[in-house]
């Protein structure tokens, strides 16, 4: 069966319109995400009209800052403290990656944890791994999300993770750790992977390259989630050679229509999660 990211993310974001309808009747306040892009990367500037659109679908009002590559690092931290400050601001998100030469680190830290909709600060990755009220990056939960939909179940389940970043694989991990699955991270120092992901109950991918995985490498009935977006000159793709995979698995994502719809959808949920948060609702 295949996991389809676009239909759960319409849905995902029918349900936030009417609760950020509700929510400004009831405060008098409009949920407001700050997005702020440093260069022209045109990748980055299509990301944030993504979510532009996507925040004035549900009625959340956006704002782009946009900062040119020559900023210093110090000018950047600065315009993150001055929007930490504005009250009329619930989140923050600063788009990635950023130039070469900056800190994302520091960048990312300058954030206040309650506007980190982005979930991607130091605070609110420790605060996932103690279970702590936090915000969660927004891909990786975006998978739970997929995987919640079509009631796949996680307890006492062997989930291999391809990915080691802190953007997807570690807070994924913990995630999948919080659902009681058995969980192995796999990644570019683990060597020949084939003997975990063929005992895999669930294998989530996020390499980027194409046909990395086939299903010589994985068991039938396995459930498959592509989080990879590869671009080239045959086309947009995942990791998975999808068409030789889709028949041997129980449940896979497809790229693009997976994984990457849900991501603006949690950035979205994150923002209402905040403003709901800061107004002690």
């Amino acid at each position: 069966m295949i996991l389809d990211g676009k239909a759960l993310s319409q849905k995902i974001k029918d349900e936030l319109k009417f609760e950020t309808e509700n929510l400004i009747k009831q405060t008098g306040k409009t949920p407001k995400l700050a997005v702020v892009i440093v260069g022209d990367n045109p990748a980055s500037q299509i990301y944030v009209k993504n979510k532009k659109n996507a925040c004035k679908y549900i009625g959340i009002e956006s704002v782009s800052v946009e900062l040119p590559a020559t900023i210093t690092q110090e000018e950047l931290e600065a315009k993150l403290t001055n929007l930490n400050g504005d009250e009329t601001i619930n989140g923050i998100l600063l788009q990635l990656p950023l130039p070469k030469g900056f800190n994302e680190r520091s960048a990312l830290n300058c954030i206040d944890p309650i506007k980190d909709v982005d979930g991607l600060s130091s605070v609110n990755l420790g605060k996932l791994l103690t279970k702590e009220w936090c915000l969660t990056a927004c891909t990786p939960t975006g998978v739970m999300e997929l995987l919640k939909e079509y009631n796949i179940a996680l307890e006492g389940k062997h989930a291999v993770i391809i990915n080691r970043s802190l953007l997807v694989g570690k807070p994924l991990e913990q995630l999948l750790l919080s659902a009681n699955a058995t969980v192995t991270v796999c990644h570019s120092h683990s060597g020949d992977i084939t003997p975990y992901t063929k005992k895999a109950d669930v294998i989530i991918t996020a390499v980027g390259k194409r046909n990395f995985l086939n299903s010589t490498m994985i068991k039938k009935g396995a459930v498959v989630v592509d989080v990879a977006i590869v671009r080239d000159e045959q086309g947009l793709c995942g990791d998975c050679n999808f068409e030789e995979m889709k028949n041997k698995c129980s449940y896979i994502s497809p790229v693009p229509g997976g994984v990457g719809p849900l991501t603006i959808a949690m950035l979205l949920k994150n923002t209402i999660k905040t403003f709901k948060k800061q107004n002690n609702i």
